[in-house]
């Protein structure tokens, strides 16, 4: 029998020891938790492991990468579906970069429908207000989804999930994606449009892409001036895709009516984290939370028990095929020809992923 493989486990949270300890006995593995994220001070932590396993705020920069490779760690497996915090231009050919492509497109799905709903009708500052003995609804008017124009960019599995949910409010549904799936749009009763169409006649715009190098900062002062006055923003993909700066200009002027972000572009050193007795130093993001329209979740739109267990079981599994030599079907590097940096996984495009996080993971 092969000697077990070694994982040091970086940016570990609880509800992480729990779903893998329930499942690695089944593996021939050796986990070693860390609470610390994985950042190039970080790596010398993994010597005399054959692999880390990390998560979407761990820094795979090329200085991390380098550290990896010189303590001869051969895996990087990732436990979420985006990499855009990977250097796979330092990474690829040097080691395995693998991922989680799908764990729950429901699970993401389901929840930016509930942002919406709680956003759109002040449930949290309802629940917020009655628990203070004040039964005043003044301010807390909403309006009806039915009948309301939603535009989707991104129609990987979580968009087409957003889609199919979307179908029972009433709605008028608009798409955008490089890779169009008309069968999925005629069974959905979807419309593929271009970008600027979308912007312009969408009442509520919600982002399910991953992100890369051509939708970073997708989400600007050009793009929200091409939409509706009042329009709604839904981000549970990735807080890159949206440039905050530009988005708190736009709430202020009145421009963008509401958004529900579960994710943000400098998100790392607070979301996941516990900082309730610590001051926020990051103003933009401590100017993002002064507005009532606007509701912020700290990237949870994965996390249920399905979603989680398929992470621990589709990582454990990645670890496995790279221990016994297998095909690697969830390896980020599958395009990489060695004559360029590689930036695309098996399956994955421009704006559209099979599960997308991101996040989140996705995630």
């Amino acid at each position: 029998m092969q000697d077990k493989i070694r994982i040091a486990f970086f940016d570990t949270k609880p509800y992480d020891r729990l779903s893998f300890d329930a499942i690695k006995e089944r593996y021939h593995v050796e986990i070693v938790y860390f609470e610390t994220r994985l950042t190039p001070a970080s790596a010398k932590l993994a010597e005399g492991f054959d692999a880390v396993c990390a998560f979407v705020n761990d820094d795979l920069c090329a200085e991390t990468i380098h550290t990896l490779e010189a303590l001869n760690v051969r895996l990087i497996a990732m436990r979420c579906a985006g990499f855009n915090n990977v250097d796979l231009a330092a990474a690829c050919h040097r080691m395995k970069v693998v991922r989680v492509p799908k764990y729950s497109p429901y699970a993401v799905a389901e929840y930016t429908i509930g942002l919406l709903l709680c956003l759109n009708r002040h449930l949290h500052r309802a629940f917020c207000r009655i628990r203070e003995n004040n039964f005043s609804i003044n301010g807390f008017m909403g309006f009806d989804l039915h009948g309301k124009t939603f535009g989707i960019i991104g129609t990987g599995k979580i968009g087409l999930t957003f889609a199919q949910i979307l179908g029972g409010f009433g709605v008028r549904i608009l798409a955008s994606d490089p890779f169009p799936n008309e069968k999925a749009a005629a069974e959905l009763k979807m419309e593929y449009v271009p970008f600027e169409t979308l912007y312009r006649e969408s009442d509520v715009i919600s982002l399910h892409c991953p992100l890369t190098p051509e939708n970073h900062h997708m989400i600007c002062s050009d793009t929200i001036g091409q939409m509706k006055t009042g329009v709604f923003i839904l981000n549970t993909s990735r807080g890159k895709l949206i440039d905050t700066s530009d988005l708190i200009e736009a709430l202020k002027s009145g421009k963008v009516g509401g958004a529900g972000l579960d994710v943000y572009e400098e998100e790392a050193d607070y979301f996941f984290e516990d900082r309730s007795d610590r001051w926020i130093n990051d103003d933009v993001l401590a100017r993002l939370m002064t507005f009532p329209n606007v509701l912020i979740t700290s990237h949870q739109a994965f996390f249920t028990r399905e979603a989680v267990n398929n992470i621990a079981e589709i990582t454990m599994d990645n670890i496995r095929d790279f221990q016994e030599g297998r095909e690697l079907v969830n390896d980020v590097c599958f395009h990489c020809d060695g004559t360029r940096p590689c930036c695309h996984a098996k399956e994955n495009t421009a704006t559209s992923n099979p599960e997308t996080s991101g996040s989140s993971a996705s995630r």
